[in-house]
């Protein structure tokens, strides 16, 4: 183990240049105008798998953004273990919130500030890094596999094919994904399972064209005012959803599983503090860590219409849009869900207007077994590095592809996530702690140590 110390500490600032080099690719999957960065950060990933020790890697494209896949096979008599992660980012946007350039990371108060810092590109490179270690000091105990794709960020829409029409190239005995987060390096803790996910977008039509707000004003439904009235009926005065059918197939938590959650350390005033807000909102009988993990949940992504430039214009609008997403817990179905938010924003619509609602992405919960061996690795391997016990948690995100892996290659998943809740993940100023990043690249190596033991 020492061998490995003394590699990392050797390594670390190269570690974290290598790392700068892969966050100033703007890989942003939602955007056309990023392809040729999406093709240029897939290459980076191929060549810094390459340069870590595996046998072989390629790209493979799909009808999006191609997936990278590199592997090392030591001996196939030994266990495999599958890395997943992703290359692709969210959007930076509003551009003027962030202190620095998105993509110009920054080192601050030890901390890295750059999109895809935490999501995905920071985590999945301690994977890649630590695999390097255990390959330089003749430590790897396992065949390590990686697949990193390119489209996570948009919903994985080319990846189920991928992964169904690759079963003998992905076969694996584990796959290992480090795309969560943990309480704290003082608090750590393993995500048991992350919500699965409905995303809509709903686009309400009134007049045939925007409208003078004095001469039709009064006369004319306002479709923002209609969009804002039925986006309200979503919930009722306990912060319910309202939505027919929508609580059918939750599997409720158990009292023994809410009280293993209420163990986890939560401070609600720095909560508080941390996000600026002087109340909690959400649904009434549940605390905050079950509304962010057990529960299911409905929330306005993005609302507009009209006129939205500087100064005033007095417009009564023609259109109105939102972009509305549902986080789900196990048993409900992304399908299902869909299908009824779909339904219902159709049926609730006044004669005055028309409603247009469409799909955009879905995945599914998921759930992992504490009692698994490879659970139980992640666990060891966590306490050897942090000296206790990692807590259970539920996360409240959703990996899309989770399901779908299971269901093909017939394995479980394990997270492993060394980022925090307030890296901000999806918003301006991203950012991943280098006592994070480092701490990762130490504590997976034992990952591989203890599951490949008989």
């Amino acid at each position: 183990m020492t061998a490995w110390k003394d590699y990392q500490e050797k390594n670390k600032q190269r570690f974290l240049d290598e790392l700068l080099d892969l966050l100033r690719i703007p890989s942003v999957s939602a955007r056309s105008e990023h392809k040729p960065d999406m093709a240029k950060c897939a290459e980076a990933v191929k060549q810094s798998l390459l340069k870590a020790g595996v046998d072989e890697a390629a790209i493979y494209p799909t009808d999006g953004h191609p997936v990278v896949y590199g592997e090392k096979i030591v001996d196939p008599t030994l266990p495999t273990v599958l890395v997943y992660g992703h290359y692709d980012v969210q959007p930076p946007d509003p551009l003027e919130l962030w202190h620095s350039g998105p993509f110009d990371p920054v080192i601050k108060e030890g901390k890295i500030y750059a999109r895809g810092s935490a999501d995905d590109k920071g985590q999945f490179f301690m994977h890649v890094k630590a695999f390097e270690t255990m390959v330089a000091t003749g430590a790897l105990l396992t065949n390590v596999k990686f697949i990193i794709e390119g489209e996570e960020e948009i919903g994985s829409p080319n990846l189920a094919k991928f992964v169904s029409t690759h079963k003998d190239l992905l076969k694996t005995d584990v796959i290992l994904i480090s795309d969560t987060a943990m309480i704290s390096l003082e608090n750590p803790s393993i995500d048991i399972g992350v919500r699965g996910l409905s995303y809509i977008e709903v686009e309400v039509t009134g007049p045939n064209r925007d409208l003078h707000s004095g001469v039709y004003g009064g006369a004319v439904a306002n479709p923002i005012t209609i969009l804002a009235k039925m986006i309200a009926s979503c919930h009722d005065a306990n912060n319910h959803i309202t939505i027919p059918g929508f609580y059918d197939d939750v599997v409720e938590a158990t009292p023994a599983e809410r009280k293993l959650m209420a163990a986890a350390p939560y401070n609600e005033e720095e909560y508080k503090k941390d996000l600026g807000v002087q109340e909690l909102w959400g649904e009434k009988g549940f605390t905050t860590n079950e509304r962010t993990g057990i529960r299911p949940t409905l929330e306005l992504n993005g609302i507009w219409g009209g006129y939205t430039g500087e100064g005033a214009k007095t417009v009564l609008p023609s259109k109105a849009y939102a972009k509305i997403s549902a986080r789900l817990v196990p048993n409900q179905s992304a399908a299902k869900i869909t299908e009824k938010l779909l339904n219902y924003f159709r049926q609730i619509a006044p004669p005055g207007v028309t409603v247009k609602a469409e799909e955009h992405h879905g995945g599914e919960p998921y759930m992992t077994p504490i009692d698994s061996k490879a659970y139980q690795s992640a666990a060891r391997a966590i306490k050897t590095t942090f000296g206790k016990d990692p807590v259970p948690v539920r996360g409240g995100g959703s990996i899309p592809i989770c399901a779908l892996f299971e269901k093909e290659l017939g394995v479980k998943i394990v997270f492993m996530g060394f980022g925090l809740d307030s890296d901000n993940l999806h918003s301006p100023n991203e950012k991943f702690d280098l006592a994070n990043f480092y701490k990762g690249i130490e504590t997976i190596p034992y990952f591989h140590q203890f599951f490949a033991e008989k």
